[in-house]
């Protein structure tokens, strides 16, 4: 048993509230106590008998402590990189254009398949690492680079494994074997699609908890989607779509008829789109990174105004953005979303815990798990400032990770 006292917090931006001069007890890897540090009190039942008989005692110095980041959208499996591709397209080459000539989904796709598993897991490691290293103790992690039945097994086993390694954040494996219809399946798209249907029961099984589809032009479509994630829902995985990136395409409805639980991306919505979330409940992942490189911006204020529940995302993958830094994307949110700092911050722990289905994080109260990160600031303001505010120390489950 391990009892940590974390003292002299300045400001503690719980998710729920925020408290000057606190203080916040752990036992073990959940939260006993939280609150103002002149109301610690002497003894907790269960947890210690008096306060100064505590394993661990240290003193943050005023700074802000926050709960630990979650970064709600991911593709952090694959080898190579696209360089190459990203300055083509800044200079103004198509992306139809670019996967014509090789490049695309299709070009990490012969790389990742190409590259032996150790040095895949290596990178993926290195990636995992950086997330947490930068405030971010859950990370949502998605297949989607082997697309075939055995290699996106063994990338979702891959993650599962990495996730039990030291210095790791938390895992939430998404099934991704839907992002494009491999070159080996060209004119046979919907043998793809009830293939990867049949896979999901292997998945589940394998460890993933949530099944994806990229519902789009030049992907997948309503009804190729839907066979997808009915079949995922059907053994136990959380729905989620790629939703409105390129076009709308009914992706949105689709989410709410299969009680998704997230619709991700939201490039190109309607007001209709927005009335349909709010009145389902479906909530929004919105990546400001992916966004700003497409040049097409969820209404995010507009979701937000209609009570669509919002977490932020990196999008990180090979194709598009490289972050790896959660606080860096509230920084963006901010600037591009017009979203407030709370509203961005609840977002990237609340917001995030929500959509991954996980009630035991995202904020910091008693019972939840003591994901917490200490920042080089004493404000949360200092997030829309910063654009990549560094954390001082960073405790996943109670345990110090720096």
């Amino acid at each position: 048993m391990t009892v940590r006292l974390l003292t002299n917090i300045g400001r503690l931006w719980t998710g729920n509230e925020v408290l000057s001069n606190a203080a916040l007890l752990v036992h073990n890897d959940r939260i006993a106590w939280v609150g103002r540090a002149p109301d610690l009190p002497q003894s907790v039942p269960g947890v210690v008998d008096d306060i100064v008989d505590v394993d661990h005692v240290e003193n943050l110095g005023g700074a802000l402590v926050t709960p630990g980041l979650i970064d709600a959208h991911t593709h952090p499996v694959y080898a190579g990189n696209r360089y190459a591709e990203l300055a083509i397209r800044t200079g103004g080459s198509s992306a139809a254009s670019i996967t014509a000539a090789g490049g695309g989904v299709g070009s990490t796709v012969t790389v990742t398949r190409g590259t032996d598993p150790w040095t895949l897991c290596n990178g993926v490691r290195e990636r995992l690492r950086g997330w947490l290293l930068n405030g971010t103790t859950t990370v949502e992690a998605k297949t989607g680079y082997h697309l075939t039945r055995d290699g996106e097994l063994s990338d979702v086993r891959l993650l599962r494994e990495l996730e039990k390694e030291p210095m790791m954040p938390r895992v939430h494996v998404t099934f991704l074997a839907a992002h494009v219809v491999p070159p080996e399946y060209f004119g046979r798209q919907r043998e793809y699609v009830e293939a990867v249907g049949a896979w999901c029961a292997d998945a589940a099984a394998a460890g993933a908890d949530s099944v994806d589809v990229y519902c789009d032009d030049g992907h997948f479509t309503t009804e190729e989607s839907r066979w997808v994630l009915a079949s995922g829902r059907n053994v136990g995985l959380l729905p989620r779509i790629h939703a409105g990136l390129f076009s709308r395409r009914g992706a949105v409805q689709l989410a709410a008829e299969l009680g998704c639980a997230s619709a991700d991306g939201l490039h190109n919505m309607s007001d209709e789109d927005i009335a349909i979330m709010s009145r389902y409940g479906v909530p929004a992942v919105v990546c400001p990174a992916t966004a700003l490189q497409r040049g097409k911006l969820p209404p995010v204020r507009q979701m937000i105004k209609h009570g669509v529940q919002i977490a932020l995302g990196s999008d990180h993958n090979p194709g598009y953005c490289g972050i790896t830094s959660m606080s860096l994307v509230i920084a963006m949110a901010v600037s591009a979303f017009g979203m407030s700092v709370n509203d961005a911050l609840r977002a990237a722990t609340l917001g995030g815990a929500t959509v991954l289905g996980a009630p035991d994080r995202g904020v910091l109260a008693p019972g939840r798990l003591a994901d917490i990160v200490q920042w080089d600031a004493d404000h949360e303001g200092a997030f829309a400032w910063s654009f990549g505010l560094k954390p001082r120390r960073v405790w996943r489950g109670g345990t110090p990770v720096q």
